[in-house]
């Protein structure tokens, strides 16, 4: 054999050898979250929560005054009808369906304004969570992160893989830390 024929090969065998020394020995892996646990765990979700809720029941409240000024007035015109005249009676129906309308219009907007910020709430969470995960990821040369979630992304993982305990933990203390 020629002299560069050799020479070809070794080089050959050196690349491949030094690929597979990489694989062999590099610490990149790929590790998953399980999701449903990390975003429960999170305090900073679960302090967003409490906030939703509190403004939910200021809403339910709102809802229910609405619905009490209702039925009183159901219940007023039912009383005072025997004694109402025509016109009378006529401007209290009236005013019930206005009532109604209003309490109608009101759960409406309510339902459309707590759909909207549960999900403006839970972006914003899901936003602090993944950029988190980047930092943790870059920061321990992990390839991948998956999210498992309830329904089975990850069918199998070598102990070791799920790191997230370590990640919840890192995150609620970031978040304790602002």
């Amino acid at each position: 054999m020629s002299r560069n024929v050799l020479l070809a090969l070794f080089a050959l065998l050196f690349v491949g050898l030094s690929g597979l020394y990489y694989l062999h020995f590099s610490e990149q892996k790929i590790v998953y979250v399980d999701s449903a646990r990390l975003i429960n765990g999170y305090q900073g979700m679960l302090d967003a929560r409490n906030a939703y809720q509190k403004k939910a029941q200021i809403w339910q409240g709102n809802v229910d005054t609405l619905a009490k000024e209702v039925q009183k007035a159901i219940t007023d015109y039912e009383k005072e009808s025997p004694a109402l005249t025509k016109k009378e009676k006529e401007l209290s129906q009236e005013l019930i369906r206005t009532k109604q309308r209003q309490l109608a219009d009101y759960q409406k907007a309510i339902g459309e304004k707590a759909a909207q910020e549960d999900g403006q709430m839970t972006s914003a969470v899901l936003e602090e969570i993944n950029a988190y995960l980047k930092s943790y990821g870059e920061s321990r040369n992990y390839r991948i992160i998956i999210a498992a979630t309830e329904y089975g992304n990850v069918a199998y993982a070598a102990d070791g893989l799920d790191i997230t305990d370590e990640v919840l933990d890192g995150l609620n203390n970031e978040y304790a830390g602002q």
